[in-house]
């Protein structure tokens, strides 16, 4: 089993990234090969409307979103982990998933719907205010996603009041929390 972990964060070890490693290491101890991708250090230019992909479901902006479509299309389980600005997805990770409208195209206008094959996905947000509707936002951007990829939105980890780096260490069980969601994505069929 493949799973593919997308690091929305621009801040490397901060808490998003303690979380995805979390997360990753108790797939891995549960048998997963695991790979973790970081948004920050990929040169994605935004979706710019060219609608390229409406003919045959491929993007025309050539960059390292090229590398991305098939590790999204393949992956068994997909990870998708990031802080929240304004109460939504970090901008690295916001501008990979509109990408996706060339995967949007090949599902909805194309008709290629993608093998379905029991794949899963969880969310993981770290938030530094404790609003009532803090992920709500983001879930809904995640849920939509995983479903123009035909993974079903299977688990989350929602954390409020986290800001500081590494300050999700003194948290009293997310990074067990994190850990225990990476297996049960493995153990799931």
């Amino acid at each position: 089993m493949h799973i593919l972990g997308i690091m929305g964060s621009p801040r490397i070890q901060g808490n998003t990234d303690l979380l995805m490693d979390e997360a990753l290491n108790g797939a891995q101890g549960a048998g997963a090969v695991v790979e973790k991708i970081t948004v920050n250090s990929l040169s994605i230019a935004p979706c710019a409307e060219y609608y390229g992909c409406l003919k045959d479901g491929k993007c025309i902006i050539h960059d390292d979103m090229d590398l991305m479509y098939d590790k999204l299309l393949t992956a068994d389980r997909i990870i998708i982990a990031s802080p929240m600005f304004f109460y939504g997805i970090s901008a690295q990770l916001k501008g990979l998933i509109d990408r996706c409208q060339a995967l949007w195209a090949r599902k909805y206008i194309l008709k290629q719907e993608p093998p379905d094959t029991g794949r899963k996905g969880a969310f993981i947000a770290v938030g530094a205010t404790r609003g009532e509707k803090l992920f709500d936002g983001s879930i809904l951007t995640v849920r939509f996603f995983f479903r123009c990829l035909g993974v079903a939105y299977a688990d989350e980890l929602l954390i409020r009041g986290v800001d500081k780096k590494g300050e999700i260490k003194d948290h009293p069980t997310a990074l067990v929390d994190a850990f225990s969601l990476g297996e049960k994505l493995v153990e799931e069929q």
